[in-house]
């Protein structure tokens, strides 16, 4: 480990290996490079201090990158302790002198001091990954709200907490939830968090999926990704849901619907994308069939009770890297990926760069947004204007070759008056 005053990092030996990937996932992020070439020659952050709590990959490298070419003076801290890559983070320190505070594989306390730390750069905008910056500020760094522009949420749990936030009034800056662009939730949730969950799976058990019985709880975007890709890889595919809408859904695509209680008796493998807490509690853990796999690839490690499951386990063996198999007083084996925690993220390399493109260009612009509004803004939860996700909507067609329609001035009018009919 590498600790000096102003960055926090496993080994700085390992920056060559993460400027390689870091330079990799760039060749496939076209929209963030075009807006980076922007930000390089208008300089719009000069002089402001931006602070984020984000997953420390290489897609992550890239957006902090367009960043400081903006002007920023910025600091990078893991929003999950598990998902740090660490050759990236000694990338970001030793070729672009960026100051990151993650090690992967950090306990909790490491976790929380490296989020005071980057808190002490005394931030005017913050990029945050699950609200951890946001909340940390409101209840215990209330010092540094004075100084604060406004903040952007890249995830769904992130979304949660600033809603409940600004529903009790505790909100005390603008924020703008990036997770709501249709530019990021309809591809990075459906079809990175859909892909990146799979490859997950796989990489920690390299188990065949085709035959298997695969419950996903959760049919929001996330959740219809991942039932897709794993029904497109032959597996069985049950959803559990809360919300009839969803479940409704599920059922017209051809998915078995049904109670996780009952489901917990049926799958094979089990992956939970909700954002909330104990979906898949003890009681049904323990009526697993033995040899079921249990994972996660919400932001927290809270959507499956494996605390909770503590108390009835004989023995844990350390099977692979992202694998354990909890041996339980019921005579049960039950295989726990990655501890509970974003299986897509410490199993395998989250989502593909070129999904992540159009995620990280919000944030971009969203920063952006923030800044060209400060003081005309409320103390709410935002969503950037639809214009701004049409706008990369066409760089990424332009990006991947594809041409499309445009309206006609007839066809324009048509669309915009109410006098035309049979």
């Amino acid at each position: 480990m590498v600790a000096v005053m102003n960055y926090e990092i496993k080994d700085i030996s390992l920056a060559g290996q993460g400027k390689n990937n870091i330079e990799w996932a760039m060749k496939d992020m076209p929209v963030l490079n075009k807006i980076k070439e922007r930000f390089k020659k208008e300089k719009p952050f000069e002089g402001l201090r931006l602070t984020a709590c984000v997953h420390v990959t290489k897609e992550t490298a890239a957006l902090c990158i367009a960043m400081k070419e903006g002007g920023f003076d910025a600091v990078l801290a893991a929003s999950n302790p598990l998902s740090t890559q660490d050759d990236v983070a000694a990338a970001l320190v030793k070729y672009w002198n960026i100051p990151v505070f993650a090690i992967a594989g950090e306990d909790k306390q490491t976790y929380k001091n490296h989020v005071d730390a980057v808190l002490n750069h005394k931030p005017h905008l913050i990029i945050d990954d699950g609200c951890d910056l946001v909340a940390t500020i409101h209840s215990k760094r209330r010092d540094l709200l004075e100084n604060i522009i406004g903040s952007t949420e890249e995830t769904t749990t992130g979304i949660i907490r600033l809603n409940a936030m600004e529903k009790d009034g505790s909100l005390e800056f603008p924020a703008l939830g990036v997770n709501s662009s249709l530019t990021k939730h309809l591809y990075d949730n459906r079809y990175g968090t859909g892909q990146s969950a799979m490859d997950g799976i796989i990489r920690a058990t390299n188990i065949l999926l085709a035959g298997k019985t695969v419950v996903i709880s959760g049919f929001g975007w996330c959740g219809k990704g991942a039932a897709n890709r794993a029904r497109g890889m032959g597996a069985n595919v049950i959803v559990t849901e809360v919300d009839p809408l969803k479940a409704l859904e599920a059922a017209m695509e051809g998915y078995r619907v049904m109670p996780i209680e009952k489901a917990a008796k049926e799958g094979d493998i089990f992956l939970t994308v909700t954002g909330d807490k104990n979906v898949i509690d003890v009681k049904h853990i323990l009526s697993m069939k033995s040899g079921s796999f249990v994972s996660n690839a919400g932001h927290f490690d809270v959507e499956v009770n494996i605390n909770g499951l503590r108390e009835y386990v004989v023995e844990i063996k350390k099977i692979r890297p992202s694998l354990e198999e909890w041996i339980l007083n019921n005579g049960k084996s039950i295989y726990v990926l990655c501890e509970g925690r974003l299986v897509n993220l410490v199993a395998a390399e989250g989502h593909p760069a070129s999904v992540m493109d159009m995620s990280f260009a919000n944030q971009a612009l969203g920063i952006e947004f923030l800044l060209k509004n400060k003081g005309k803004l409320e103390n709410k939860l935002y969503t950037l204007p639809e214009s701004v996700d049409v706008e990369i909507a066409k760089l990424k067609l332009e990006s991947m070759g594809i041409e499309i329609d445009t309206l006609t001035d007839e066809q324009f009018e048509y669309l915009n008056s109410w006098k035309f009919g049979t």
